[in-house]
């Protein structure tokens, strides 16, 4: 397909939903108007493993305004081949603490909630297992990820003249959007459309919400209407439909006609909203004395559920990033009885960076080589597992301009040699990358309105990134129309069919269809169309995709400041330097470059969910004991990208912008704290009691009183 001539496209245009989301008139999925709602409650388990024995309704039937209880003993039969983590309420059987038991349905949002708190349900307890640890019996080698075997690492690691062979963790976090992952589920009868059940949900992905819950209904995909033109954040957690789409459904059956309302509280999305499964990666790295790489190891134990298997693909990132003629790769998984893991931003690539390039700026210490140096020396020619050609590869480019930018040369490269006050002060630096991706079986509709306006509707999602700006733009350049004459509709799968906001993907694949759609409309119809005309297209499989390896990447900053008395850490500035393609919406992919950083500033520092191994229980289960950053946290945040068009990617000649932001920065920021007190931290997220025995022989602390405290 051609590339598009660019009018719109690189404007920085405001959101077109910004008015409405502003002044709180967007209604999110939990505030579609309905008449004569019912509200939901969950009343979810208290043991982490066992049987169900007795659920004691009494107290709840008697509060004034409940209308019925839903449980494993009177929910209706849902499909054996649905989602494991989707079939609620089908058994006696409890897998993990906070699963849903029951349901309570009432007239009042109160009702359903104190109905909820009386339901007394009694358990016959079992042992369970709910720690993650290296030597966990429970371990196993997951089929469904890969492995890579090149070379003789072994080999390499023993006539290595310098060495990395380390450990690096990385803990439990939890997504947080702002808006609660909530449902509005009805059941009528079949319509002219054939629908029987419409869900107003909060999701990434309406197509895929439909085909899951209609497989768990045993029902065909166009039966089932899923709606959601706003959405309040995701990153990642609405990927998927969750267990709260599912019990809505079920419990909407014993009210036909009826909606029925479900929001989690903050504290049930802890435990039923998916999150990002704690990691312990071994990382090795073998090097000459001029810190080339000969061997690259990445060995990766992260947490499953005995619900579903979900793997975090931590170790993807080694297969790329540098140069060496060994290379190992492998995944454990623990199958513990917990809630299941999901999608969270940047899944596998944000953590398994993490290790890569905190091990990457220890053997530029132990080589005596500047970090940025070092990548530069080990930046590979080819994909070094594939051998295909790289297309676009501007990682050292990315690393160059940001550290002029940064200002980086200059940088004493000993430890502990900058005191400001009390504060000692470090820089640090990261590459970051993420696969680019282009998923086929996108379609997009064009229609006419008449009087030179045009309708463009494509079942995406804007999950707050800004989506349907960027698609209008693209859409108007294809048209080669002003963008005030096209309107998009997305957030429904009555509309052409579209695959999930998720993996950076969703400007190049739903774009590709909008600018497909826009060009076959102008073939049928001309350039003046009859008002109702209409034209579809749909995206087929990424034929560059398949002849190169296609990535975007980033090169990530930070100064970090450490309180010689507290061990605080605190960034005091964070830069990022990017090359993902051309940039569709400078504002909105501004927005996302900061947002995704801001996340990598909430895992390197406040971020670590905990699970009590003795209950199961997830301690750290709202935002007062599980800290996301506010406003009092964040630095001097800048971004700043390439000019480029990626020619090869797609007709916008754009790559992803959503996730590469997060990547890279955690490490970045835990160098940027080594560089300060000489101090290496392994393990996410840095805390004060990692920094409180500060090594009294720093440079910068000669003659402070804190050298002797």
């Amino acid at each position: 397909m051609p590339a598009l001539v660019a009018d719109a496209v690189g404007r920085p245009e405001p959101r077109v939903e910004g008015r409405l989301k502003v002044t709180g008139t967007a209604p999110y999925a939990y505030e579609v108007p309905a008449a004569d709602p019912v509200f939901l409650h969950l009343v979810t388990s208290t043991v982490a493993k066992g049987r169900i024995t007795r659920i004691d309704t009494d107290a709840t039937q008697a509060i004034d305004g409940v209308v019925a209880v839903v449980d494993h003993t009177n929910a209706p039969t849902l499909s054996a081949d649905g989602d494991p983590e989707l079939r609620a309420l089908q058994s006696d059987r409890v897998a993990f603490r906070g699963q849903v038991v029951a349901v309570v349905l009432a007239e009042t949002p109160d009702a359903a909630r104190e109905g909820a708190r009386v339901v007394e349900v009694t358990y016959a307890e079992e042992p369970h297992l709910a720690d993650l640890r290296a030597d966990g019996p429970e371990l196993y080698k997951p089929d469904s990820m890969p492995t890579v075997r090149q070379g003789d690492l072994d080999g390499a690691m023993a006539t290595a003249a310098v060495t990395v062979d380390e450990v690096y963790s990385t803990p439990l976090e939890h997504a947080s959007p702002m808006e609660p992952h909530a449902v509005t589920a009805r059941w009528t009868e079949a319509g002219s459309d054939g629908v029987v059940l419409t869900l107003d949900a909060s999701t990434q992905s309406a197509h895929g919400t439909a085909r899951a819950i209609a497989t768990l209904f045993g029902l065909d995909p166009d039966q089932v209407r899923v709606r959601s033109p706003y959405v309040g954040g995701g990153f990642g957690s609405k990927g998927m439909p969750h267990v709260h789409d599912a019990v809505a459904a079920i419990a909407a059956r014993v009210v036909p006609g009826r909606a029925v309302k479900l929001a989690m509280t903050r504290q049930q999305m802890f435990a039923l909203a998916g999150y990002r499964a704690p990691t312990i990666q071994r990382f090795r790295l073998a090097a000459d004395a001029d810190g080339r790489l000969l061997g690259i190891g990445h060995d990766v134990i992260a947490q499953s559920s005995t619900v579903k298997e979900y793997g975090e693909a931590a170790a993807g990132v080694t297969g790329h990033l540098y140069a060496a003629p060994s290379r190992t790769s492998g995944y454990r998984l623990a199958a513990l009885d917990v809630a299941v893991p999901t999608w969270m931003r940047a899944p596998g690539e944000m953590p398994g960076m993490f290790a890569h390039e905190v091990a990457m700026d220890e053997l530029a210490a132990a080589c005596g080589v500047d970090p940025i140096a070092l990548r530069v020396r080990n930046e590979p020619e080819t994909d070094p597992v594939s051998g295909k050609p790289f297309a676009n590869r501007r990682l050292l480019e990315c690393l160059r301009a940001g550290a002029q930018r940064f200002g980086w040369s200059g940088r004493d490269p000993r430890p502990g040699t900058r005191l400001d006050g009390d504060w000692l002060v470090g820089t640090g630096v990261a590459a970051s990358s993420f696969p680019y991706l282009r998923f086929p079986g996108n379609r997009a509709r064009v229609r006419a309105d008449g009087e030179g306006r045009f309708t463009v509707q494509i079942g995406a999602a804007d999950i707050g990134t800004g989506a349907v700006t960027v698609l209008r733009q693209i859409a108007a350049d294809a048209l080669e129309r002003p963008t005030a004459a096209v309107a998009v509709e997305i957030g429904d799968s009555s509309l052409p069919s579209a695959t999930v906001a998720g993996g950076s993907s969703g400007t190049a694949s739903w774009g590709s269809a909008v600018v497909a759609a826009a060009r076959r409309f102008r073939e049928e119809h001309g350039d003046a169309p009859r008002p109702g005309v209409l034209s579809e297209a749909e995206t087929n499989a990424d034929e560059a995709a398949q002849r190169y390896v296609m990535y975007s990447f980033g090169a990530q900053f930070a100064e970090v400041r450490v309180n010689v008395w507290t061990g605080e850490v605190r960034a005091a500035r964070l830069f990022g330097m990017f090359s993902s393609g051309r940039i569709i919406n400078p504002r909105t992919a501004r927005s996302q470059y900061i947002g995704g950083m801001t996340m990598g500033l909430g895992s390197a520092l406040l971020e670590g969910g905990v699970i009590d191994p003795r209950f199961g229980h997830v301690v750290t289960q709202d935002l007062a004991s599980y800290h996301v950053p506010s406003h009092a946290d964040l630095p001097r945040i800048e971004a700043e990208w390439l000019d480029e068009v990626d020619e090869l990617a797609n007709p916008m000649g754009a790559r992803g912008v959503g996730e590469i932001g997060i990547v890279g920065v955690a490490a970045a920021v835990a160098n940027a704290a080594w560089h300060a007190t000489g101090m290496r931290v392994r393990s996410l997220p840095l805390t004060t009691e990692q920094f409180v025995d500060l090594p009294g022989d720093l440079p910068a602390l000669a003659g402070h009183p804190a050298a002797y405290a």
